[in-house]
């Protein structure tokens, strides 16, 4: 994975969090909400808690737990704490390979579409078992394949139209490139964790536009940096060009897409 896979600087969390996450992100936020709700645990931590729509959710569904929030990105979590900063939240640059928290200190650990970011993926599942206390649930999700989630797809097909010679490859090696249950289930057990439970979920992803659309994934993400790495025709054409491919396949106007996640649980 490159190294610009995991950064999200300079105008990408503004635009994540204003055109990303009510995209797709806020049905899959919602769902680990009730999830922890029906558990009630205590103390929660997140990882990789980008701009915060998950903590937000988690805050909202259970007003007496305290929520410790990290991300890897300093600029994501200062976006985050200037959406909501409250004495029931604390917010942490953390690394998941090297959380810097004791044994045993969290009823819950939860990750909101950031397991596919880590490096070594078992010893991000080895290090949310560690921080677990008996009996404490992990709860995090991962996208399904790419061919699975509709917008992202005509995109990432146009941006290889648009960059034939050397397509951007971010979207497929990254956030979609971590699915295979079966796969997730073998780096769990080498984790330590033996009682694993994974659930597809289907949700329907909304904008306003096809522009709006094709700016969130060209621009609010590191797929920016592949695209502005590349050269002509640049970072607004190709994004236009994307936009285009979208209103084609969805038409003028507010647009709906499918779009796949699994949710994973796993207890301690």
């Amino acid at each position: 994975m490159p190294a610009t896979d995991k950064e999200f600087t300079g105008s990408i969390p503004e635009i994540y969090d204003r055109f990303f996450v009510p995209l797709i992100f806020e049905p899959y936020a919602a769902d680990i909400a009730r999830r922890l709700a029906a558990l009630r645990p205590q103390r929660i931590l997140e990882i990789a808690a980008g701009t915060g729509v998950v903590t937000r959710a988690a805050a909202a569904a259970l007003p007496e737990t305290e929520i410790v929030a990290t991300d890897l990105n300093q600029p994501m979590i200062d976006h985050a704490k200037s959406r909501q900063n409250g004495g029931r939240i604390e917010w942490r640059t953390a690394d998941a390979l090297a959380l810097p928290f004791a044994d045993a200190s969290f009823d819950a650990v939860i990750c909101q579409f950031g397991v596919m970011f880590y490096p070594d993926k078992v010893k991000g599942h080895d290090e949310a078992r560690r921080v677990l206390k008996d009996g404490g649930n992990y709860i995090f999700n991962v996208w399904d394949r790419i061919e699975a989630n509709e917008f992202v797809d005509v995109i990432m097909r146009e941006l290889a139209e648009v960059f034939p010679h050397n397509p951007p490859q971010f979207m497929q090696r990254t956030p979609h490139g971590f699915h295979d249950n079966n796969v997730i289930r073998a780096d769990l057990k080498k984790a330590g964790f033996s009682s694993v439970t994974i659930e597809p979920m289907e949700a329907v992803s909304r904008a306003n536009s096809a522009e709006t659309a094709a700016k969130a994934y060209c621009q609010g993400s590191p797929l920016r940096l592949e695209i502005e790495e590349r050269g002509a025709p640049g970072l607004d054409a190709a994004t236009a060009k994307a936009a285009e491919a979208v209103a084609k396949r969805f038409g003028p106007g507010t647009i709906e897409g499918k779009i796949r996640a699994y949710i994973v649980t796993a207890r301690k």
